[in-house]
Formats: structure tokens, sequence, C-alpha cells
């Protein structure tokens, strides 16, 4: 039996069952899959970090690449370097650290009651990631998709195998070539299911037949 807990395994398993029963189209309309928009309330992180930069990620990120899901989780991303000082802007703000994350980082209990994972990591990308973001309409300052596709590559969870189908599905040409760049240069073992992901994204689409 496969080891599902390496990354790798669980998003090449996804893909093979997805390829196996993918069809052309789906239960959602082009129009609801072309569509994107910021209409849940997201806490005004930058009104407490105001010094320290950082990217928001997650399921909140993919609501600039992808019809948005419902997700209360606010996730931000941090040079490890550049921690410490987020953490001091955090508590100087009112904010409780709740607890560490297994995957490097920790979470904290916002003024307002909400809950903030950061991120922290040092790997090569990541300084670039944070110094180029796409700014949502609230002003947040969001990771741009060849970096989130990346992140949700490394994951590989159920949940982030859908997220990819759908942001790879609904990018244009341009954007796909970044991505493939992307991956290529930081995550090169998944090139071949990128490829993949985009066409069970374009399938969705029913852009493939």
């Amino acid at each position: 039996m496969k080891n599902l807990q390496l990354p790798e395994q669980r998003r090449k398993v996804y893909i093979e069952i997805a390829l196996r029963r993918c069809r052309p189209g789906s239960g959602s309309t082009l129009e609801f899959l072309s569509k994107k928009t910021w209409n849940t309330p997201v806490t005004n992180i930058k009104a407490i970090i105001k010094q320290t930069q950082f990217v928001v990620v997650g399921g909140i990120a993919t609501r600039l690449y992808m019809p948005e899901r419902m997700t209360d989780d606010l996730d931000i991303l941090v040079l490890t370097d550049n921690a410490e000082n987020l953490y001091q802007e955090l508590v100087a703000a009112g904010s409780i650290k709740v607890g560490e994350l297994s995957i490097g980082g920790s979470s904290w209990q916002l003024p307002d009651g909400s809950i903030l994972d950061v991120l922290e990591s040092q790997q090569p990308w990541v300084r670039e990631a944070i110094a180029n973001p796409n700014i949502a309409p609230d002003n947040l300052p969001i990771i741009g998709l060849p970096y989130l596709i990346l992140m949700k590559l490394q994951a590989s969870r159920g949940i982030d195998i859908g997220d990819l189908t759908r942001m790879l599905g609904g990018a244009d040409e341009t954007a796909l070539e970044l991505v493939r760049k992307t991956v290529k240069t930081y995550l090169l073992d998944a090139v071949e299911d990128l490829e993949s992901l985009i066409v069970l994204g374009k399938l969705e689409r029913g852009e493939l037949r």
C-alpha cells in the first residue's frame, strides 16, 4: 500500500482517481466557475500587522483565483527571519498565542476573537512571493497564483487538489506559463502532476473533450 503520509503520494492517488472518473463539464455553470468574489468579511489584519511584510495564503487567498468557498480560516505566510517581529506586533495589539503549528509557525487569537495561523518559511521562493503580492479589494496582500499553487501542491490534501483544479482551470495561458515555470524551478517532482491538474480543471469547465 502506498505511503499516503507523503504529499506526493497523496497527490498522485487523488489525480489518478479524478482522471478515471472526470468527464467534460460539471454540475457548475461556466459562469459560476469564472466568478471571483470577495464577499465574506475578513479580519483587517493590516490594522494589526503594520510593519512586518506578509502575504495571505490558504483558502482566503483562493478567492482571487476561483469561485469563493466558505472558510473562516485566515492564514498568512511570513519569512522565518521576520516572524518574531510579526509576533511582537500581534502581542502589542492584544492577540493571544494559542499554540504551535506542526508545519512551522503558530496560531493566534486576535482581539476580535478570530483565529490567525502564521506560517513561517525560509524556502527559496518565499521572499519573492512576499515582496510581490496581489492586492485584494480590501487591500490585503494576497500570495500570487504561482506560489499559491506551489504551496497547495506541497500540501496535497483533498481540499488542496480541489482548489488546484479550479484555480488552474480558470487561469489563462499566460498565468499557466508562470505557474509551470515556478513549479519546474521549486518542485520539479510535481511538474507532471501539474499538467494533469490543469487537464482536470479544463475538463470541469468543458474546455476539453
